[in-house]
């Protein structure tokens, strides 16, 4: 009585109908086949048999209700009440069409369940009594009615993307759809259920009940779609694979007998055994090539570990076994060529002559690993390279920035899928040669996880003693690279693993005075941006004191990437020039009156020393990773009970070190000249500005200690010392760290006078002379002397400090 045709997949939830209708107690019947309907979906119908038609044209008739039962027997051409199920769907015919066959196509829209109590057929049309199926209004909204529709949802998507026919349209209304029962009906409509599973979804009354049973509906439609789905890749995978493959390769095999080739294989390992032969590899390294060279003699050449052992042959038969450079041993060569690529670092040049003149007296020498540690920017990666050229080594250089992985250093075992060598026989590899100078760059920067250490596994490579065995994992045999130099860089030493540290000889690179970097910028940095920017050097001329506004105003940095970056803005305005004037342009001067011409408002605040001398506020130095800075610290006291109040964002050190002062104060207050009713009657609050920034460490212990006695003494700072040194219980003044950047930034700041802790005295030697001649120094044992000199009017019976000024030492 219904031909399905043409019935649409998709449904969709009736909004058009009011559902609450009354329904009458007899009803015309319209029995389904193979289809059950559901309430509140529109579905389009195809109505064939005479006493259906004239049902419908009975139901339109009158108030268009029709009942839709779906019959247990798709055969059966007259169904009685047993060929029928107890459970149907009362609906709306909304539209009717007549076909020219005959049959009449309708539009239903089903309104609620109802209990069929009786049929009777003895008519010109089926009719039925029915009982109307109230629903609940409403389910509560309890945890499991909430995982149920999440789980339905989240199934009906999943059925979708595994090939389910079903519309975005459905899949959007049920993403919106909260009520228990019409989910549940709507998503069992959609899933292409047998009658007898889509019937007992209907039967059920109750709307969680009959949620829970859709969902496990669902979950039986997703393992067969995902039993089906494999079944048709592995179907796909062998034909495409075993298949394919083999009648290719037969007809490779016919095409090479009929043109009389020969045996390809046997001609590959002939040239792997002459590449190994010629290798001149240690004779274990041999032994393990010709080995697994006869384990690929005997296999197929179409297995997948064939292709494994080729490439892990191709590396052994390229690595540089016993290629090696020959090193430049003219020391004044190697001199000038250093002398050349760098200014200054001095240090670091005398050592590596030095080694240059071992490795003349001695063939094989077991030199230590440099580590060039500093700031950004000061040229360590790029002296590597000037090394390796003075050497007339192979560079390379590996970054081991962000490196957490051990086999990226040691490689992986050719058991796994994709396995290579580590980093190290690579670069070696790259450079074809056995004694490269490879540099490793960003040691300090190495990380760890679940997946190894990349330190510890550094601890052999960098070891003079160990690494002439060092094993390669992918490689399986030892390679030696005790002819290898070994170079690493750093920003800092803390975060480098104790044991590595040890291993490497570190020379530490400062940041670089503003003599040096005028240097530095007139025979290196300008020349590259000049030729970068498609000029002539006769097309621009830095004046001295332009130059130095730059590095002054426009750059705060220990090195020199900023300060080239702003010599490139000022070659770019003038290329501009050049190309807008074109025959007509003139050699432009860079002056320190026409700079903000180019380089427009200096960004650069530079902290000048004070104006006049001022009670609690004292002048700090300060190490930063970019050079050196100083800082204002300031105290006042205020009415309280003795309270100590610490700002400006520091550190627990440098807490601590307030408290040692101020306690040392407390204990020594009648020697200073401070009332002992102060710390009863106020507080001391100490602030250091600009909160914002991070500040930690022991060596403004005696800055904040003088800021103390200066508010509870009210004697006045002078504003032209600055100090730094760490201060004990017993006033004593210990070494602090960072000198050379610390007094770069006294010299900038325009102050003549830095107290330093007298064991710092030896730091001095390596000090630029400028910067010698341009400051005095007072070296201090004890935190009475730092008053002596730096507060006005005393009168504490002190040892005289040992001065020192302008000293060229």
């Amino acid at each position: 009585m219904v031909d399905l045709d043409e019935f649409p997949v998709a449904m969709a939830e009736a909004e058009a109908v009011e559902p609450m209708v009354q329904v009458p107690p007899v009803l015309p019947v319209l029995p389904l086949r193979d289809i059950v309907i559901y309430p509140f979906m529109i579905v389009p119908l195809f109505v064939s048999r005479d006493r259906s038609i004239r049902g419908v044209e009975e139901a339109l008739n009158n108030d268009r209700m029709i009942l839709l039962v779906s019959q247990k027997d798709v055969n059966k051409e007259e169904p009685e009440q047993d060929d029928l199920y107890t459970v149907g769907t009362v609906a709306i015919i909304m539209r009717m069409l007549k076909l020219p066959d005959g049959r009449i196509r309708i539009l239903i829209q089903g309104l609620s369940r109802c209990r069929v109590d009786s049929v009777t057929g003895s008519g010109q049309y089926v009719t039925a009594s029915v009982t109307p199926i109230i629903e609940p209004m409403g389910t509560e909204n309890s945890l499991e009615v909430e995982a149920l529709v999440r789980n339905v949802r989240s199934s009906m998507d999943r059925a979708a993307s595994m090939g389910k026919n079903i519309s975005p349209e459905v899949l959007a209304i049920i993403a919106n759809l909260d009520d228990a029962g019409r989910l549940a009906d709507l998503s069992a409509s959609n899933l292409e259920l047998k009658v007898e599973d889509a019937q007992s979804v209907l039967d059920i009354e109750e709307p969680i009940a009959r949620l829970r049973r859709v969902n496990d509906l669902l979950s039986k439609e997703i393992d067969v779609l995902t039993v089906q789905q494999e079944i048709n890749s592995q179907a796909r995978a062998d034909i495409d694979r075993s298949q394919r493959e083999y009648f290719l390769r037969q007809q490779l095999k016919a095409i090479q007998g009929e043109l009389g080739e020969g045996n390809e294989l046997f001609e590959e390992i002939e040239q792997y055994r002459d590449k190994i032969l010629k290798a001149k590899m240690p004779e274990t390294a041999e032994e393990e090539s010709l080995r697994q060279l006869k384990k690929l003699e005997r296999m197929h050449p179409d297995t997948a570990e064939t292709a494994t052992l080729r490439n892990w042959l191709d590396i052994m038969t390229d690595l540089p076994w016993s290629n090696a450079s020959k090193d430049n041993l003219d020391l004044k060569k190697a001199e000038r060529i250093l002398d050349q690529d760098h200014y200054g670092l001095e240090r670091v040049k005398e050592r590596i002559v030095e080694a240059l003149a071992v490795r003349k007296l001695r063939e094989k020498p077991k030199g230590s690993i440099l580590c060039l540690v500093g700031p950004p920017g000061v040229g360590k990666t790029s002296l590597g390279r000037s090394v390796a050229r003075a050497l007339n080594r192979k560079f390379v250089r590996l970054s081991l920035g962000g490196l957490h992985d051990e086999a990226e250093i040691r490689g992986h075992r050719r058991t796994y899928v994709g396995a290579m060598p580590g980093r190290i026989i690579q670069a070696i590899q790259q450079a074809g040669t056995n004694n490269p100078l490879i540099m490793l760059d960003e040691i300090d920067k190495v990380g760890a996880d679940f997946r190894g250490d990349p330190s510890s596994a550094l601890l052999e490579v960098l070891d003079p003693e160990q690494n002439s065995t060092f094993r390669d994992n992918y490689l399986g045999v030892t390679f030696d690279l005790s002819n290898v130099m070994f170079m690493t860089t750093a920003n800092m030493l803390d975060t480098i693993q104790p044991a590595l540290r040890d291993r490497m000889e570190t020379i530490t690179l400062s940041g670089y005075t503003e003599e040096e970097k005028l240097e530095i910028a007139r025979r290196h940095l300008i020349p590259k941006q000049v030729e970068e920017n498609g000029l002539e050097m006769s097309d621009v001329k830095f004046e001295r004191k332009g130059l130095a506004r730059i590095i002054s105003e426009y750059t705060q940095e220990a090195g020199l990437r900023q300060l080239e970056r702003e010599i490139g803005k000022v070659c770019r305005k003038v290329a501009r020039n050049k190309a807008e004037l074109d025959g007509s342009f003139k050699p432009m001067r860079v002056t320190a009156e026409n700079i903000k011409d180019y380089l427009r408002v200096p960004r650069i605040f530079t902290e000048g020393a004070l104006k006049k001398d001022q009670i609690g506020i004292v002048t700090g130095l300060a190490w930063t990773a970019v050079g050196g800075d100083i800082l204002f610290i300031e105290a006042i006291k205020t009415r309280g009970k003795g309270k100590l109040t610490l700002t400006g964002q520091l550190g627990e050190v440098m807490q601590e070190s307030a408290q040692a002062a101020y306690s040392y104060a407390k204990a020594r207050s009648s020697e200073l000249g401070i009332d002992e009713n102060v710390f009863e009657n106020f507080d001391l609050h100490i602030h250091l500005p600009e909160g914002a920034i991070p500040k930690d460490g022991p060596s403004a212990g005696i800055t904040m200690a003088t800021a103390m006695v200066s508010v509870l003494s009210q004697r006045p700072v002078r504003k032209d010392v600055a100090m730094t040194g760490e201060i004990t219980l017993r006033g004593n003044v210990l070494p602090i760290g960072g000198v050379k950047e610390k007094l770069l930034a006294a010299r900038r700041a325009k102050i003549k006078t830095v107290i330093l802790p007298e064991p710092n005295e030896r730091d001095l030697e390596d000090l630029p002379q400028e910067i010698r001649d341009d400051l005095t120094f007072i070296f201090v044992e004890n935190v009475r002397q730092v008053f002596d000199v730096a507060l006005r009017e005393s009168k504490l019976p002190a040892p005289k400090p040992k001065v020192r000024a302008k000293t060229a030492k």
